[in-house]
């Protein structure tokens, strides 16, 4: 049985990168997973890499299908934006392991699908002051940047994140650190950290 080894952070702490560049590394095989958004593409994105990106009526056919595993929606400044995971046959833990992003809501709906053994949590994280100045830079090479939106995020995580979450979705050990939680201080090094994991977790299997 494969695993699915779910990358979770707030926004600006380089989890999707961190995930592009595991993916990219073919000693893992690791199989790509990408959810459904309604919210714009956005600079240097592809449809089918980040997201696939969808109206809300297309969203609402989805819904209906009975084939949604999970599904958030957030109130922007730009309106309504839904993120949600299809059981579309992209992922099938029968044949290989997976990688794939998300918040704590997320990962505890994918691992209640999927089951506590197959879903394997991964929490990255970034000291909050350089978090703040990155999620900055990165708006900032947007043709359209979308700074009250990045405030709204940045504002939001320090809820969606609390500590009394992490322990509610189990991410939290007993002496009160996180489950399975790297520092992305130093990309490179955080990625070779991670890949150790994925590979440890896998020759478990």
């Amino acid at each position: 049985m494969g695993k699915l080894f779910y990358l979770i952070g707030k926004s600006a702490v380089g989890k999707d990168s961190i995930a592009q560049s595991l993916l990219a590394d073919e000693s893992l095989e690791l199989g790509r997973v990408v959810h459904y958004a309604t919210r714009p593409i956005r600079d240097g994105e592809e449809e089918g890499r980040e997201y696939h990106f969808i109206t809300a009526e297309r969203a609402d056919e989805l819904e209906k299908t009975g084939l949604v595993i999970e599904s958030r929606e957030y109130m922007t400044v730009y309106g309504p934006w839904r993120y949600m995971l299809v059981n579309d046959g992209q992922l099938d833990l029968s044949r290989q392991d997976y990688i794939a992003t998300g918040t704590i809501q997320s990962y505890t709906k994918v691992r209640d699908f999927y089951g506590d053994c197959a879903v394997v949590p991964v929490y990255i994280w970034v000291e909050t002051g350089e978090r703040l100045e990155r999620a900055l830079r990165r708006e900032r090479t947007h043709k359209d940047p979308k700074y009250a939106e990045m405030c709204r995020r940045f504002l939001s995580d320090e809820q969606d994140f609390s500590d009394e979450n992490l322990k509610k979705a189990g991410l939290m050990n007993a002496d009160g650190s996180v489950r399975n939680a790297f520092e992305n201080d130093i990309r490179e090094e955080c990625i070779e950290r991670v890949k150790n994991f994925i590979i440890e977790v896998k020759a478990q299997n």
